[in-house]
């Protein structure tokens, strides 16, 4: 079940998202700073929408959805709305959590109008980035290192 986030969900996205992320520990050069910037995905809740999936009463995968208008890296066109921080809690994988949870934000980006929507990834993430490009996303270019990760932009056409 997709619903959105509740400010009492702070902690339990914050929980999914660090689990999401841990398998990658190796490949960022500042693990400390990475995680850091993790936990503050319910900070994302101020200038964008925040979207949960619950399984059985727990949060199990979490993701911002940022407007055409909400303030974005510079790498983005201004226009579009962008997906960040798509997590699915590494227990809750390979039942379509992280598709429907990118599904919901598509959908908001029809109802804004928009004529695209971003987001950016890195190779690394060996499910999300397939998963993306069978969406329909194209990459359209470079976005900057997160410690030393290679990150690209991605861009779905809408309409």
């Amino acid at each position: 079940m997709l619903r959105d986030y509740r400010p009492e969900d702070a902690e339990a996205i914050v929980r999914v998202a660090l689990a999401a992320f841990a398998q990658f520990e190796r490949d960022y050069s500042d693990w400390p700073l990475f995680t850091a910037n993790v936990a503050k995905m319910p900070e994302l809740a101020r200038t964008g929408e925040i979207i949960v999936a619950e399984a059985c009463g727990h949060i199990v995968g979490a993701v911002a959805y940022l407007g055409p208008q909400a303030p974005k890296a510079a790498f983005f066109d201004p226009a579009w709305p962008v997906i960040r921080m798509l997590v699915v809690d590494p227990t809750a994988r390979g039942k379509g959590i992280g598709r429907q949870l990118t599904e919901e934000c598509l959908r908001r980006a029809e109802r804004d109008q928009a004529g695209a929507i971003a987001l950016h990834t890195t190779p690394i993430m060996t499910v999300a980035l397939p998963m993306y490009l069978r969406m329909g996303f194209v990459r359209v270019g470079d976005a900057p290192d997160i410690l030393g990760v290679p990150y690209g932009v991605y861009v779905k056409r809408l309409g």
